[in-house]
C-alpha cells in the first residue's frame, strides 16, 4: 500500500517518540508466559479474517476511548500491533500522552507475524 506523505511524517514521528519490539520478541515473551497485554489495533474486519493467536482486539478507532475501562492500570505492559506497524505506532503515541508507560508497537505488525509463520487465529476471539 502507497502511504501518503503526510501520514508517513506523522507516523515517522511517532515512530521517534515510542518503543518498537520485533515480532520475533513478542512471540519469545508468549512462548515464556510472561504477561502482558497483546492487543491488536486494526479494524473490526481484519481482526475478524484473522489475527495474532492470543492477541485480543481494541481498535484504533476506540483505543483511546476504550483504554482505561479495558486497560486501566497505566504501568501495565502493553504490546499494540496492526498490519504494518504504523497505526500501532501512533496509537502507542496517543497511549504514552494518556499516561500509559509501557507500551510497546509492533514492528512490522501482522504481516511480520506470518511470514514468521507464528500462529494465526481466525474469526472475532
Amino acid at each position: 500500500m502507497k502511504h501518503s506523505p503526510g501520514f508517513l511524517a506523522l507516523v515517522d514521528a511517532a515512530k521517534r517518540a515510542v518503543r518498537e519490539c520485533t515480532a520475533a520478541e513478542v512471540k519469545a515473551r508468549l512462548d515464556r508466559g510472561d504477561r502482558f497485554h497483546f492487543i491488536d489495533v486494526r479494524e473490526d474486519l481484519e481482526f475478524a479474517v484473522d489475527h495474532a493467536a492470543g492477541a485480543r482486539h481494541l481498535g484504533r478507532g476506540v483505543i483511546e476511548r476504550d483504554i482505561e475501562t479495558e486497560i486501566p492500570d497505566q504501568g501495565a505492559d502493553i504490546v499494540l500491533y496492526c498490519g504494518g506497524g504504523f497505526r500501532s505506532a501512533l496509537a502507542a503515541e496517543s497511549l504514552g500522552k494518556m499516561g500509559y508507560r509501557n507500551v510497546v508497537s509492533m514492528d512490522g505488525g501482522i504481516r511480520a507475524w506470518r511470514e514468521a509463520g507464528y500462529p494465526i487465529a481466525r474469526g472475532k476471539a
